[in-house]
């Protein structure tokens, strides 16, 4: 265990954020391996020092009862809290349980904070081609806020009004890394990428007409983009783009 672990250990059991008990097992097993159960899951808590983030739940499937147990693993051990796709049946027990959380019905997400408040490390700017995609655009800020990053969010500025996109051009050029959603036929991070020296990680949304096919034209349109800094991530999956942008960030502000 590094000096930096341990310090994170002391502090929140002297802070109280930490159980004697947690501190315990921390101390004996070390943090890379340390896990703890509920009644659905094996919570993953060596996550954070082996991968930089703690775990995250996906809501689909599991029962509100299950997500507040993980919660309460993840906060025993002092470590942030992100659901994703949650419902309303979830949303309603996470915030009962824990009234400080932050709930994002358009995004379908729930966040806690961990006890250490560090500033911001990072900056994303999160680029929304049009209103439709809002819902994946808000996933992708949730997350990069649960990783402490700093998120500008410039929306509606899709291809079909290109001088839109050429006055935020400077508001882009400010970010370690961008996250670009968009549907339809999927242009936008083609075009952003001409216009910035960062990774794109483009995010195919299941927004358009019929022969969108649910996202599958825009996801080959962006896999096919002749901008060389564009990546692409699965179909509405503002979650994945915004976790690789936000070790991005951070990779940038370390370095």
């Amino acid at each position: 265990m590094n000096r930096d672990n341990l310090l994170s250990i002391l502090s929140q059991l002297v802070d109280g954020s930490m159980s004697v008990e947690v501190a315990a097992d921390r101390l004996d097993t070390g943090t890379d391996s340390l896990t703890a159960s509920t009644d659905d899951a094996c919570v993953d808590l060596g996550r954070q020092t082996r991968c930089g983030f703690p775990e995250v739940v996906y809501g689909p499937g599991k029962t509100p009862e299950a997500i507040v147990q993980v919660f309460e693993q993840l906060t025993s051990a002092g470590q942030p809290c992100l659901a994703t796709r949650v419902d309303e049946e979830q949303t309603a027990a996470l915030v009962e349980a824990f009234p400080a959380a932050v709930a994002n019905r358009v995004a379908r997400t729930i966040r806690l904070a961990g006890p250490d408040d560090k500033p911001a490390s990072g900056r994303v700017a999160v680029v929304s081609a049009g209103t439709s995609d809002r819902p994946v655009a808000e996933e992708a800020i949730e997350t990069l806020r649960w990783m402490n990053c700093e998120v500008d969010l410039v929306q509606d500025v899709g291809v079909a009004g290109p001088q839109r996109l050429l006055q935020q051009v400077a508001r882009l050029r400010l970010a370690d890394a961008l996250v670009v959603v968009a549907g339809m036929e999927g242009a936008l991070p083609s075009v952003v990428g001409g216009h910035v020296d960062v990774p794109i990680f483009g995010v195919p949304t299941s927004v358009g007409y019929g022969a969108n096919f649910g996202g599958v034209s825009a996801l080959l349109s962006m896999l096919n983009s002749c901008a060389a800094n564009v990546a692409v991530v699965n179909i509405d999956a503002g979650f994945k783009a915004a976790y690789l942008a936000g070790m991005v960030a951070r990779a940038a502000t370390s370095t």
